[in-house]
This record gives structure tokens, C-alpha cells and sequence, in this order.
């Protein structure tokens, strides 16, 4: 399948993240937050919906990128002052990106949230990196990527995560608990980032703000989706039966949570082990179906929306977070919203809310595309 590959990359890369690009999208620009379908509305705390897959599969292609530069880089590079120098760089920008965009509009420094989406990819990154390169032996002038040492850091990121969640007792409440105030993650956040600093719908009912889904401890276990990312990165580049062994480890994966959801419930605002494998597999399988289908010209050509989100993903993250920030200000006149104003106009239109409400998240994904075309025809895609 030697189509699926363009200048050493997976086309496959390029579509499953322009597919968790745009799903996130629609997700968080709804015309009505009252009024969202099931499948696209996050879980309340325990279990897991469409919506909640959106995230891991983005880290998971951090990962996959990951899994393909190992190759490239020699020993040299990995002893280089200026490859760590590099990584720390792109790693401070994610970090400070997030920072501002969690700032606008107001700029108040006193309840600034400090976890968020981009700073958790960045410090993802920054620890994938670490650990597939510095894991990675050498090949003669270059070095290969190690899926045992790679594997084996996975699993052990999952077991302690696991520990400390199941035995650290956490002041007040004890060991094991899963909830969004006693948990261990929860309390963390909470006493080092402090309640003014972490997301301010983290709520408990009838405490308030206790938790934030991107918080200190919950990397820990993010980072497995980028390890497992950077793993099926590294099959699907050797082509061949190394595409059957990606289905069978996609489901085991899957298997894998299911079945640990027994134990230790799925659940994404603290990122349970059982939740990192599970999304995991089914990231796996999403690429495992659109590399199928990358290999099918017709199919690559109705897919070019997601090949243009792919290519450009951190600038459609960032213009579908000002169009969400900006939208929902009342700077229109009469005290009304963008995002009000076009949900009214799509009712008018499309009588059920919730088939409005789409249609406006839909709108706001074309709108996104429409930016993003004319960049993608120049070559133009922003790189931190």
C-alpha cells in the first residue's frame, strides 16, 4: 500500500487527526450548550462517550508522530544539547498557548486556569520523546525504535498510576476513591494548582470546584495514549503483516479496558488505566480502518477535509477556541451572542434544538475548513 505514504509520512496520520480535529470541533461549538445529542456531550463521570475519545486520539497522534521521527534521528542527535533544547522549546510554546488562550478575554491573572489542553499535550510530548528516544537503540548511523522498552514504559506508567489511585490514602477521604472530590487526582489539583486555578465546571454537587480533567496526576496515565500512539506508528510504517498485528493489538486494547472496567471504571476527567487503554484501542482501530482507506484513491479524495484538519490541527484547535470564546461574548447589539444569534437563525430553519444546535457546530467546522483551505493550497500550516 505504498500510496498511503507521501515524503516518509502515513497519510493515515494526517486523516485520523484531522478526524479528532474535527470532532473536537463540533464537540465544543454546539449553538446551544443545553442542547447537545448524547454521543457529543462528554460523561458525567463514570463511563465514556464519543465525545470523550476526541482527546486520546489527538495524543495518540502526537505519539504516531513520535514513532515515525525515532527513525530518523542518530545518536548524535539524542546526545545534541540543541535536539533537547528543541523539544523543550515546542514543549513551552504548547504550555504557553494554552496559558493564553485559558486567559482571553479578561486576562484575570487571580483565577487564570493553569491545566488545559495544550499545556497537557505539550507535557505528553515532552515525556513521549524522552522516553522513545532515549529507549531507542542504535541501529548503525541511526537509531530504531524499541516497542519493548516503549511497551514496557506504558505498562508501568499504568501500574503505578494505578497504585496510587487504588492505595494512597488522600486526607479526608482515604484510599481508592474514584469521585470527583476524594480522588487522589482530584485532591492534587486542588492542593498544588489551588481551587482559583483549575477549570471552574470541575464541580462536585453541593461542594463546588474540586477537580480539572487535565490535571497534575491524570498526565501521568495521557501518556500511555501517546506511548501506545508511537507503537502503532512504528508497525504501520513496516507495512506488511505488521498491519494484522495493529488490528489485534487495537483489540486487545480494547478488551483490555472493558475488562479492567470492572475494577477500575472508565472514566476520563481522571483518566482511569482502564479509560488509557481503552481509547487507545480505539484510536488504533480508527487508523487501522482510514489506513484501509487511504489506500483507495476515491476514498482519499472524499476524505481531503480531514487531510486539510490533519495538516494544520494546533491552528483549527486554536481558531475553533477564539470562535468559542469570542462567540459566546455578548457584543452584539441588543446584549446578543454570535453563537445565541446563529443558534436562534438555525432554529428558524431546523425546528428540533438538538438537530440546530448540530447544525451550528457544523457551520462553525465548515467555517474552520474555509480559513484552513487556502493556507493548506500554499503549504502554509503552523508548526510549533
Amino acid at each position: 500500500m505504498a500510496s498511503n505514504k507521501g515524503g516518509g509520512r502515513i497519510v493515515a496520520l494526517d486523516l485520523l487527526r484531522g478526524l479528532a480535529v474535527a470532532g473536537m470541533i463540533v464537540v465544543v461549538s454546539p449553538g446551544s450548550w443545553s442542547q447537545v445529542y448524547a454521543p457529543l456531550a462528554h460523561a458525567a463521570w463514570h463511563g465514556w462517550t464519543s465525545a470523550d475519545l476526541v482527546f486520546p486520539t489527538f495524543l495518540f497522534c502526537v505519539g504516531m508522530a513520535i514513532g515515525l521521527s525515532v527513525p530518523r534521528l542518530t545518536p548524535g542527535d539524542r546526545a545534541s544539547a540543541s535536539f533537547w533544547i528543541k523539544v523543550a522549546r515546542r514543549t513551552a510554546l504548547l504550555i504557553l498557548l494554552g496559558l493564553l488562550l485559558n486567559a482571553l478575554p479578561k486576562f484575570d491573572f487571580a483565577h487564570l486556569r493553569l491545566p488545559g489542553i495544550l499545556q497537557r499535550i505539550g507535557l505528553c510530548y515532552a515525556l513521549g520523546v524522552a522516553i522513545c528516544v532515549l529507549a531507542a537503540p542504535r541501529a548503525g548511523s541511526r537509531l530504531k525504535f524499541s516497542f519493548v522498552a516503549v511497551g514496557v514504559a506504558a505498562l508501568a506508567l499504568l501500574a503505578i498510576y494505578w497504585a496510587l489511585l487504588a492505595f494512597v490514602p488522600v486526607p479526608g477521604f482515604g484510599a481508592g476513591r474514584l469521585d470527583s472530590h476524594g480522588s487522589l487526582p482530584a485532591f492534587i489539583d486542588r492542593a498544588v494548582i489551588t481551587i482559583p486555578h483549575i477549570w471552574k465546571h470541575g464541580t462536585t454537587p453541593g461542594v463546588g470546584v474540586t477537580y480539572d480533567p487535565e490535571g497534575l496526576l491524570s498526565t501521568l496515565p495521557a501518556v500511555v495514549n501517546v506511548l501506545i500512539g508511537a507503537i502503532a506508528a512504528a508497525l504501520l510504517a513496516r507495512g506488511g503483516v505488521s498491519r494484522f498485528t495493529l488490528a489485534l493489538l487495537a483489540a486487545a486494547l480494547i478488551a483490555g479496558g472493558l475488562l479492567l472496567d470492572g475494577v477500575m471504571p472508565i472514566n476520563k476527567s481522571i483518566w482511569t488505566p482502564s479509560f488509557a487503554l481503552l481509547s487507545s484501542g480505539l484510536s488504533m482501530t480508527a487508523l487501522f480502518v482510514l489506513d484501509l482507506l487511504a489506500g483507495v484513491r476515491a476514498a482519499l479524495k472524499l476524505a481531503a477535509p480531514l487531510t486539510i484538519f490533519g495538516g494544520n490541527a494546533i491552528l483549527a484547535f486554536i481558531l475553533s477556541q477564539l470562535l468559542g470564546i469570542f462567540g459566546s461574548m455578548r457584543l452584539l447589539p441588543g446584549g446578543h451572542s454570535a453563537q445565541g444569534l446563529t443558534y436562534d437563525l438555525a432554529l428558524r430553519v431546523i425546528p428540533d434544538p438538538k438537530a440546530a444546535s448540530l447544525a451550528c457546530a457544523l457551520a462553525v467546522l465548515a467555517l474552520i475548513l474555509a480559513i484552513l483551505i487556502p493556507l493548506h493550497r500554499r503549504g502554509i500550516h503552523l508548526r510549533l
